[in-house]
């Protein structure tokens, strides 16, 4: 089996978010067809409390699971899931990662992350043991530069990976890989949309209908 994980605050989230899923979903079938076997599903994961500071804005983890539930109910290779709600205290991907490794045990397991956050994966907690962990799986990001892996991690990092030219991946000694992925690049943000909701203008289009019904009967954003 193979899954992959998105994390995020997801405060709320919106059609970016969706579609990149659908779009890694659809490499990875493909990528994954010589080993006889596709992604499993794509896994949601909503932040309890991200380790980055926060504006202020951040609603309850539980207006953000449903929310996440609600984008999601209609696409079977997609799921919602509250691991870092239930245990609670800081999000740490590394905490994460090590729990569905226990209740995975034959999963394989990709880690989708934007350019904006990879670039800065050393001040992440333990961040050499997500190399152990999981693949990367690194989407395009408006604004952000695509780094090499020498430009990111420092070299006594960077020396354990080699490039595999076949298959377009860094590749870590232990097997784990790193893969850069263009997307499209749908220019939405969290802070936009609860900007728009403060001002009362609509965000139709920006989130699911769903999700935009939920935001409005449960006064979100105000």
């Amino acid at each position: 089996m193979h899954t992959a994980i998105m994390g995020g605050t997801f405060n709320p989230i919106h059609l970016g978010h969706l579609r990149i899923a659908e779009e890694v979903k659809e490499y990875l079938d493909i990528s994954l067809l010589n080993a006889c076997r596709d992604i499993d599903k794509i896994i949601f994961i909503p932040s309890y409390l991200p380790p980055h500071k926060e504006d202020g804005s951040l609603i309850s983890p539980n207006h953000r699971l449903e929310m996440v539930k609600l984008a999601v109910r209609d696409n079977p290779d997609f799921q919602a899931s509250d691991v870092e709600i239930k245990r609670g205290g800081t999000s740490y991907s590394v905490k994460t990662l090590e729990t569905l490794r226990e209740e995975m045990p034959d999963t394989e397991i990709s880690f989708i992350v934007g350019t904006d956050s990879f670039n800065e994966i050393t001040i992440w907690c333990e961040y050499e043991r997500l190399f152990e962990l999981t693949n990367f799986i690194v989407v395009t990001r408006p604004g952000y530069p695509v780094k090499k892996i020498d430009e990111i991690l420092p070299d006594r990092m960077a020396c354990k990976f080699g490039y595999d030219a076949a298959r377009n991946v860094y590749v870590h000694d232990n097997g784990k890989t790193v893969t850069y992925m263009a997307t499209t690049l749908i220019d939405i943000s969290a802070s936009d949309i609860r900007k728009r909701v403060r001002e009362g203008r609509s965000v139709r289009y920006l989130v699911p209908h769903d999700v935009e019904q939920y935001i409005m009967e449960n006064r979100l954003y105000k």
